[in-house]
């Protein structure tokens, strides 16, 4: 047997052990189903979850386990979530007829925790359905093959595969090993998800839409139980709507800062926290955004026209466009995508889009369950700037090192950051392009559909109707697009790599 038949054996007998175990993720709805759903439903988990069986069995029993390197871990990485979207898309395909582009999409975009939906009437859908659904972004929130190596300890390269999954930065771990570090991060991730759910459920929202929505807002991924997201609570007139707004706020945050940060912020060490640079980056945008889009709200709409300054009319007005302004920013620079108002509506100025698009770009913290280039990375550009425009005019002897946070950045991080920013402009200009070319958007929307893929988002300048009718290669593009903005690019590419496979 040559090295290349043996460097794929080993890679689909991995991913057949990952399959085994993403089996089991399926009971959760199957059972659900039992007492909520109809035996069509029931029907279409046990199918998948027979079929996910198999599958898994007959990659692992017929392979056998060989050396992995960087280059394969990534490739298992990457064909594991491909594979992980096939097998999810099927309780769409058998339990309530969706076409299985849209299915696969629809896969996709949950375990990337991207959020564009190729559903509507979500408010009438099978329960366990709506849960899968949720589901499948909880579990891609720190990453499907993450969350198999807290569970299990057999996993064979389970170092190469975290490193291709995971969003890569010089760090501190909370306790030394890979996989107690692993298992500190979903502890903490579970307990922040079970706080959202009490909070919620405490002011009034039923107990299975607190946990679908306490679930893809921890995860960032903004799929919701209504076609209304979160507006649905105050269209309804929910006694604590205005509440629940900011506790989904809440859960967005805390899933869009770095959960290494949320462990010192819970041993009590708020210095670590906040001389981090670049929580205070993230903190900053936030209030950088949201200043200038509730500025241009307040000059560009007169929102207190005929108001009495500081009338009990005038908070009123001033917090209901605060509270919409600060959900809207948080949501879109958190990846999350949940809405409380359509960023595309003209109730956002062009000031407002405009900084929309910048923030899904820049997107969460580099060990959050947030898409996006990651503020670290904006952090570490902008240093690098500094240090261009300083060599411009210092001695030639002077330092000219990139150094963050009192680290040496090394060459290999700094050409692996240019690179990926590098790959998000053509994916962007691809994936703009092809939504330009077939279908009736400007540019404009058009390229806020791949800003919406590529960054794990959800919400773009296209309405959940236009996305569910483009053309079927564009939705293909934007799949792709999700996945590489998950895995940040490379290990996608490297699919395509001959070398690579051996």
């Amino acid at each position: 047997m040559n090295q290349r038949i043996k460097s794929i054996f080993g890679i689909f007998h991995i991913l057949g052990y990952l399959t085994l175990l993403f089996s089991f993720i399926l009971l959760v709805p199957l059972i659900f189903s039992l007492f909520y759903d109809n035996i069509a439903i029931f029907n279409s988990f046990l199918y998948t979850f027979i079929g996910s069986l198999i599958t898994g069995f007959v990659l692992y029993k017929f392979t056998s386990k060989t050396h992995l390197d960087l280059s394969q871990g990534m490739i298992v990485c990457a064909l594991g979530w491909l594979l992980f979207s096939f097998i999810g898309a099927f309780p769409y395909i058998l339990g309530i007829g969706k076409s299985f582009i849209n299915s696969y999409f629809e896969a996709m975009s949950g375990f990337t925790t991207t959020g564009i939906t190729m559903f509507t009437g979500l408010n009438s859908m099978p329960k366990s359905i709506l849960l899968w659904r949720s589901l499948t972004q909880w579990i891609g929130g720190l990453g499907i093959i993450t969350f198999f190596i807290g569970i299990s300890s057999k996993i064979y390269g389970a170092h190469r595969l975290f490193g291709a999954e995971s969003h890569k930065a010089e760090t501190d771990r909370p306790t030394p090993g890979l996989v107690n570090t692993v298992k500190i991060l979903w502890l903490i991730y579970t307990f922040f998800t079970l706080l959202i759910v009490f909070l919620l459920y405490l002011n009034g929202v039923t107990l299975f839409n607190s946990i679908n929505h306490s679930l893809t807002a921890l995860s960032t991924g903004g799929f919701s139980t209504f076609d209304e997201s979160i507006a649905f609570f105050s269209l309804n007139n929910f006694a604590n709507a205005n509440i629940i707004e900011y506790i989904i706020i809440l859960g967005m945050l805390l899933g869009g800062i770095s959960f290494l940060l949320h462990y010192f912020l819970l041993k009590g060490d708020f210095k670590k926290v906040f001389k981090n640079v670049e929580f205070r980056y993230f903190i900053g945008i936030i209030v950088l955004f949201f200043i200038f889009i509730i500025g241009e709200r307040i000059v560009s709409n007169d929102i207190f026209k005929n108001v009495a300054l500081f009338s009990k009319e005038f908070w009123f007005v001033l917090e209901k466009n605060v509270r919409t302004v600060l959900f809207q920013v948080v949501s879109i620079i958190t990846t999350t995508g949940f809405g409380t108002k359509n960023i595309g509506s003209p109730y956002f100025g062009a000031v407002a889009k405009q900084l929309f698009l910048v923030a899904m770009f820049i997107g969460g913290c580099v060990g959050s369950t947030a898409g996006g280039f990651k503020v670290l990375r904006i952090a570490i550009l902008k240093r690098i700037a500094d240090i261009k425009i300083f060599k411009m005019y210092a001695p030639r002897r002077a330092l000219s090192s990139v150094y963050f946070e009192g680290k040496k950045i090394d060459d290999e991080e700094i050409n692996r950051i240019t690179t990926i920013f590098f790959l998000w402009l053509i994916l962007i200009l691809i994936g703009g392009l092809a939504t330009a070319f077939l279908s009736q958007y400007g540019g404009f929307e058009s390229a806020s559909g791949m800003f919406s893929a590529l960054g794990n988002i959800g919400p773009c300048y296209i309405s959940v109707k236009g996305l569910i009718s483009l053309n079927p290669f564009v939705k293909i593009v934007y799949i792709l697009g999700m996945l590489a903005g998950r895995l940040e690019i490379l290990p996608v590419l490297l699919l395509f790599s001959r070398k690579a496979w051996t």
